[in-house]
């Protein structure tokens, strides 16, 4: 859209935005995306076997929340982002609280531990793994959600991206959790936060060219 175009639509009251429309296509988007997601782990990987039993343990919720609450509040921001002028102070907060909660987690199973089980505490099976299979089941959530931000208003567009990217990722790591045989808060906070950051970098580096107006 043309500056002239966009001026004279705002000065002719044209194409007014509906009342909790963002909220509304990130919901669209974050449907569609989960489930794209989870139709590629149950083809590609599968559901662990014994799910039924890892539930029952408290680090498969601890996990599973710090992916959700990472999910939420990239929500937030991609929201925010969504239209101009908004302040990111308080997500940055929400962005940072679970990873701090998840490292501080980290750091007391490994005080807890004998140093000779550190490595597998940290590496586990599936390290050089789990980043990128994060990132495979993001690629449904990141298309919907640049979907979701390109018919809004954004102005930050490098953030922008960055932020449906992080979207993308916490949204992969969710539904990755339903295969992931790792338990450990020092891997979680690693590798899954690794795996979350590929498809926000991937995000930012294409945010100026896929959201512009």
């Amino acid at each position: 859209m043309k500056t002239e175009d966009l001026v004279t639509m705002l000065a002719t009251g044209e194409g007014a935005v509906e009342q909790n429309a963002a909220a509304r296509r990130y919901t669209t988007a974050i449907g569609w995306g989960a489930f794209g997601a989870t139709l590629l782990m149950a083809v590609f990987l599968g559901v662990r076997a014994d799910l039924a039993a890892a539930a029952l343990l408290p680090m498969f919720w601890a996990k599973m929340v710090f992916s959700c609450a990472l999910a939420a509040a990239s929500t937030i921001a991609a929201l925010c982002l969504a239209r101009p002028g908004a302040r990111l102070a308080r997500v940055k907060m929400a962005l940072a609280a679970p990873i701090l909660a998840m490292w501080l987690l980290a750091a007391f199973t490994l005080a807890g531990a004998p140093r000779e089980l550190w490595p597998d505490m940290f590496f586990g099976r599936t390290w050089a793994s789990c980043p990128l299979l994060i990132a495979m089941l993001s690629f449904p959530t990141f298309v919907a959600a640049a979907w979701a931000m390109k018919g809004l208003a954004p102005t930050r567009l490098r953030l922008a991206g960055a932020a449906i990217g992080l979207l993308a990722g916490t949204v992969g790591a969710v539904v990755y959790c339903l295969h992931c045989p790792e338990l450990a808060a020092p891997f979680v906070g690693t590798w899954y936060l690794f795996g979350m950051l590929i498809p926000t970098s991937a995000g930012a580096l294409l945010g100026p060219w896929l959201l512009r107006w």
